[in-house]
């Protein structure tokens, strides 16, 4: 009678497991990053083939990352811990403009926050204070440079849900000015 106490409390159990869905593993489930590059580089693949980007040159960095320069600026390159002035507008690959640090251009967008400063945007170079697209796309830059980076979803957002206007996944393009570096 005790085993089948044992068995029929066992069979409620994977029933009710069963019933209410496995739980994820603590802390969600495990992020693919290979799986996601992938599909991240044919999606920046297809968008490159038709997009109407004027550039001098492109980088296409091994991460993943493309770099689209639209003008060369005359300073040095930025290294590790300097301190990295710029304007930025942040789009989806659709066009759809997320973010930006300048007012004119959030307004002009419908992304106007009337509680946020708009002002130069700053960053160190080499921390995770910001996405780590910024980090390798402006080491490829030199001060004073106008440009396009387009950046895989492992080194933006990942597929975070919580980001305001930006969905799971996504790939980004942010259209920078290089303004400066301490």
């Amino acid at each position: 009678m005790k085993s089948f106490k044992i068995v029929l409390t066992s069979l409620l159990g994977i029933f009710l497991m069963v019933s209410c869905g496995i739980p994820e593993p603590p802390g969600g489930p495990v992020y693919d990053f290979e799986g996601n590059l992938a599909k991240d580089r044919v999606k920046i693949d297809d968008f490159l083939r038709t997009a109407q980007i004027d550039s001098l040159y492109r980088i296409h960095d091994p991460r993943g990352v493309v770099i689209i320069v639209q003008e060369e600026g005359t300073g040095a390159k930025p290294s590790t811990g300097m301190l990295v002035y710029s304007n930025y507008t942040g789009k989806l690959l659709d066009s759809t403009v997320f973010d930006t640090n300048r007012e004119d251009i959030a307004r002009e967008n419908d992304v106007y926050d009337p509680l946020r400063t708009y002002r130069i945007f700053q960053f160190t170079l080499g921390t995770s204070d910001e996405i780590q697209g910024f980090n390798i796309g402006f080491r490829q830059l030199k001060s004073g440079s106008k440009g396009v980076l387009i950046i895989p979803s492992l080194y933006a957002y990942l597929d975070s849900k919580t980001i305001p206007r930006i969905p799971a996944n996504s790939v980004l393009m942010f259209e920078v000015e290089f303004l400066g570096m301490d």
